[in-house]
């Protein structure tokens, strides 16, 4: 089986980052693994995407033209991501600078007030780290400690005191999702927030 997920937003928001911790996690786990990074014209302020290809085989091609969940962070990745996903997939929405809805009724949708929960972790820059956490615990991608692993291994070694905020961050987006708080849609929340991709 294999899925895909795209993590778009401004430079500087973390996309990058939020890409890798997910590929290094999943390899982590035995998953093959591809992530396709993707600049914009600025290094912050601009934008920036990446891909993850998670799958329990080869991974036959890097290109993906309707991933099965798009974690977008900015109205403009909202608007080039969010027709994109496939019937059926999951579109995880930055609800602190994203009003409008997707307009999607073959999705599940759900958004996140990433940034007051990077806040009450202790750094509000972290939301890519807290839409993380809500993607594993809507999709179940990977096994949580696994992320909490892949932490370790690339926060704790350049910043090993930023490693509790980056740790908080991420139980926060998980539980945002598990509790339903985190959920806009005619679905119930609770039942589906569990339920693998």
């Amino acid at each position: 089986m294999e899925r895909s997920i795209v993590f778009a937003g401004f430079g500087g928001q973390g996309i990058l980052f939020a890409g890798h911790v997910l590929a290094e996690a999943a390899m982590n786990a035995g998953a093959e693994v591809i992530w396709i990074p993707s600049y914009g014209p600025e290094m912050r302020g601009g934008t920036a995407s990446c891909t993850v290809i998670v799958g329990d085989e080869p991974i036959g091609s890097p290109i993906v033209d309707h991933p099965d969940v798009a974690v977008v962070f900015n109205p403009p990745s909202l608007a080039k991501f969010g027709p994109m996903v496939a019937p059926g997939g999951v579109l995880i929405v930055n609800d602190s600078l994203v009003e409008a809805p997707s307009g999607r009724d073959d999705l599940d949708e759900i958004r996140v007030r990433c940034t007051p929960l990077a806040r009450e972790a202790g750094d509000d820059r972290l939301i890519n780290v807290v839409a993380l956490g809500a993607l594993v615990a809507r999709t179940g991608i990977v096994p949580p400690d696994r992320i909490r692993e892949a932490l370790h291994a690339i926060v704790g070694k350049k910043r090993p005191e930023a490693l509790v905020v980056d740790l908080r961050a991420f139980d926060l987006g998980m539980a945002a999702v598990a509790s339903g708080t985190g959920q806009l849609t005619d679905r119930p929340a609770v039942e589906e927030s569990a339920t693998p991709v």
